[in-house]
């Protein structure tokens, strides 16, 4: 049985609300040609996910919530140059 603790945040940014999952790490699946994934935080929206950063045990909350607006920023919000 996992030890893990999976946590959510719900973040307002640009008058949205976004809602992000911690998922625990996974092992390598070589018969189905999968590499391991560490545990990440992963943005949640319309019945999908978008992997978004490495999720790090004891992290303080307040980095975390900085760190994930700050993939907002540069992922969600950020506009293409030509």
């Amino acid at each position: 049985m996992s030890s893990y603790k999976v946590e959510q945040r719900r973040l307002s940014y640009r008058d949205r609300e976004f809602h992000f999952v911690s998922y625990e790490a996974r092992p390598a699946d070589l018969r189905r040609g999968e590499p391991a994934v560490p545990a990440m935080w992963y943005l949640m929206q319309a019945g999908k996910r978008w992997p978004v950063m490495p999720h790090l045990r004891d992290q303080p909350a307040e980095e975390v919530e900085r760190a994930l607006l700050d993939w907002l920023e540069a992922h969600a919000f950020a506009t293409a140059t030509p």
